[in-house]
């Protein structure tokens, strides 16, 4: 049972407690099936990626055994194109809710992988989910486009769709980027997944045109920060342009403009990635202004609140959205395996000769 003193170094003030960090540690493991899956909650489904930030999480907070369960259920799973299906009936993997297998998802492995392993040492289990990495890895490249963007899904029937979301891609990229750390720690390296990464880093830093257009969306607005792809004074000049359009203050971050909805996830995102552009003092605002969404008996955070209503929506504690809260205090704490990860301290990839042109007009 996680005790207060198991989760001192996720005090945060006017955030969490230690005995808050607690609630919310056991509220992430009542969740999380025996079997190591982690739905978004009892009885809802499980998606590869939101499982893989719950474990984040679950290693940030000391719980590397609950952690290790979970990457154990993505390495029996795994189908053998390397891919994870959308989404799975809570968890059960007999019980396939969405047939469709999509790239960002795929390829989150390596994040939580690289985590998991920073945050124990383990070589052994570096050894065991590099095979898991390495068939998602090619699965995710497989999409990529001649722009360097990635495609965001296949189809059930395996029909590739070749549009690209900047979310998505970005959120490859900071995994290809992790899976590369893995591959230089394995002495394994993977050129291919060097260009793969540089090619990409370009398409989402000069050619949005390469990406489908979903500006509304906060995630588009940080994402390129938080995947790494955007850094220095480019990152803090994009979170700048959009501040006002999506921060509600006091209350957190909008999850699309103009609905008067704001979200915990988002928040917590928004707030990792301001952290990792030295944006300390903003990061800690942004977490403290969502604290409304807590739920004080499961220590777990509603998904969002709508603000002109004045009404949690929806009715639905998530294990993800307590995972970036408590993702995005244990960088703010200091955590290595999470400062390392979320903290540009990974290998960048090879940008072409080609690549180096002037921005798209």
């Amino acid at each position: 049972m996680t005790s207060p003193e198991k989760t001192e170094h996720l005090v945060l003030p006017g955030v969490l407690t230690a005995e808050q960090a607690a609630a919310t540690v056991r509220g992430l493991l009542a969740v999380q099936r025996e079997d190591g899956a982690i739905p978004w909650f009892r009885g809802h489904h499980l998606d590869p990626w939101d499982h893989t930030e719950a474990a984040m999480a679950l290693d940030a907070a000391g719980e590397h055994d609950a952690a290790e369960r979970a990457y154990s259920w993505l390495a029996r799973h795994q189908n053998e194109d390397g891919s994870w299906y959308a989404a799975y009936a809570d968890g059960d993997a007999g019980d396939i809710t969405d047939h469709g297998r999509e790239t960002n998802f795929v390829a989150y492995v390596a994040v939580g992988a690289w985590h998991h392993y920073l945050s124990t040492g383990d070589d052994a289990f570096l050894d065991r989910i590099w095979p898991t990495v390495y068939a998602a890895m090619e699965f995710v490249l497989r999409l990529q486009q001649p722009g360097g963007q990635i495609g965001w899904k296949r189809e059930p029937d395996g029909t590739p769709v070749d549009e690209a979301l900047l979310t998505g891609s970005s959120s490859v990229h900071h995994a290809l980027r992790c899976a590369l750390a893995i591959a230089e720690q394995r002495e394994e390296p993977q050129p291919d997944w060097e260009l793969a990464a540089g090619s990409l880093r370009h398409a989402i830093r000069r050619h949005p045109e390469r990406f489908l257009d979903k500006d509304r969306y906060s995630m588009d607005w940080y994402y390129p920060v938080l995947g790494g792809a955007l850094t220095g004074s480019e990152a803090q000049e994009r979170i700048q342009a959009s501040w006002d359009r999506f921060v509600v203050p006091g209350l957190g971050v909008r999850c699309v403009v103009p609905n008067p909805w704001v979200t915990g996830g988002e928040s917590a995102e928004l707030a990792l990635a301001l952290w990792a552009v030295g944006e300390s003092d903003r990061a800690l605002e942004i977490l403290q202004s969502i604290q409304h969404l807590r739920d004080p008996e499961s220590g777990l955070y509603w998904t969002g609140y709508v603000f002109d209503d004045r009404a949690v929506w929806p009715r639905e504690l998530t294990a993800w959205t307590a995972g970036s809260v408590l993702l995005a205090v244990a960088a703010l704490g200091g955590d290595e395996a999470t400062c390392s990860v979320f903290g540009g301290r990974l290998p960048a990839g090879f940008e072409p000769d080609c690549c180096e042109e002037s921005p798209a007009q």
